[in-house]
């Protein structure tokens, strides 16, 4: 039998499937519109099982936040090739999910696979839409997040999707405190903190990785040395969390004694020092500046940390946590 061109483009927006896809779909269903369906589902199925277990590493992260602020989600639609993954409709179907995920307010990924898309599960989409690419599709990561001031980001292409949850924003200030923090979720992105700040370190950890930092100086140091380079001094710190009052004490003693030796008088002592303290911290707290957001040096103005840009922008914000989504 014929099968009409508004037959297809029916199908196409119930089903997002492809225009000769659905044709065939027709074809095979001798126009019958259900069975179309039925024959898109039934051919995605085989594909996925087929391809369930191969390499899904390309894909589209999608962060978005509600109109108010107050919700957002992160869907991370993974697929095997960086071709399908540059498809605008690939990019839209993965959009379609990310809006459905935020306007239902679904906690978890299952939640989201067996919400509503168009009549059928979103799972049961995402198969449909295997059997018209031809590629394994799955959501490896999902987010949700709830809270005063939500601020999202997507960077690279869709390769990396971020939120920054925001307390202390007030409606008035909402667009001026948005566009700073977009800056702020750009540099997560760029810089890939893990955690906040350097306060959620373990002690144990902490007590690694000042190892890890010490040696990996020193063998840096063999080669310099083998190549007549300054050789760099070996941190005896690497965070926040070491540098105790007492310590900082004991570093300002050291720096007004080594100054003086040099010849410096006392009187210009409180001038230097300041300056100083700050080279000492910025130099051991290595650890913090790799995985802590607030203690990396802020990317849109590396003169000042994420969380002194912030202070100065306005104080009485602060960050209550982020998420971060990356296809790697």
């Amino acid at each position: 039998m014929a099968i009409t061109a508004q037959q297809v483009n029916d199908l196409r927006k119930k089903t997002g499937a492809g225009l000769m896809d659905c044709k065939k779909a027709l074809v095979a269903s001798e126009g019958d519109f259900d069975g179309a369906i039925d024959f898109l589902r039934k051919k995605g199925q085989k594909i996925a099982e087929s391809r369930s277990g191969r390499d899904a590493s390309e894909g589209a992260v999608i962060a978005i936040t509600s109109e108010d602020g107050k919700t957002g989600v992160i869907v991370h639609l993974s697929c095997e090739t960086d071709f399908v993954s540059q498809n605008a409709e690939f990019v839209a179907f993965a959009r379609a999910i990310a809006n459905i995920a935020l306007a239902g307010k679904y906690p978890t990924v299952e939640a989201l696979l067996a919400a509503d898309m168009n009549g059928e599960t979103v799972e049961t989409r995402i198969t449909e839409k295997i059997g018209t690419i031809g590629e394994n599709l799955t959501i490896p990561n999902y987010v949700f997040m709830e809270g005063e001031h939500l601020v999202s980001y997507i960077h690279a292409g869709n390769k990396i999707g971020v939120i920054v949850s925001v307390n202390g924003t007030k409606p008035e200030n909402f667009d001026n405190d948005q566009a700073f923090f977009k800056g702020v979720a750009m540099h997560t992105a760029a810089m890939s903190p893990k955690i906040l700040s350097y306060k959620e370190f373990d002690a144990e950890f902490i007590r690694k990785e000042t190892e890890a930092f010490a040696e990996q100086i020193r063998v840096e140091n063999e080669e310099r040395a083998r190549l007549g380079k300054h050789l760099k001094n070996v941190p005896e710190f690497v965070s926040k969390s070491q540098l105790t009052p007492e310590v900082m004490k004991q570093v300002e003693a050291n720096l007004k004694a080594e100054l003086i030796a040099e010849g410096k008088p006392e009187a210009i002592l409180d001038r230097i020092v300041p300056g100083k303290i700050e080279r000492f911290v910025a130099d051991n707290t290595l650890l913090d500046q790799q995985f802590c957001l607030l203690d990396q040096f802020y990317a849109l103005d590396d003169s000042k940390t994420v969380g002194q840009a912030i202070e100065e922008f306005n104080k009485d914000l602060s960050i209550a946590t982020f998420k971060r989504v990356t296809l790697g």
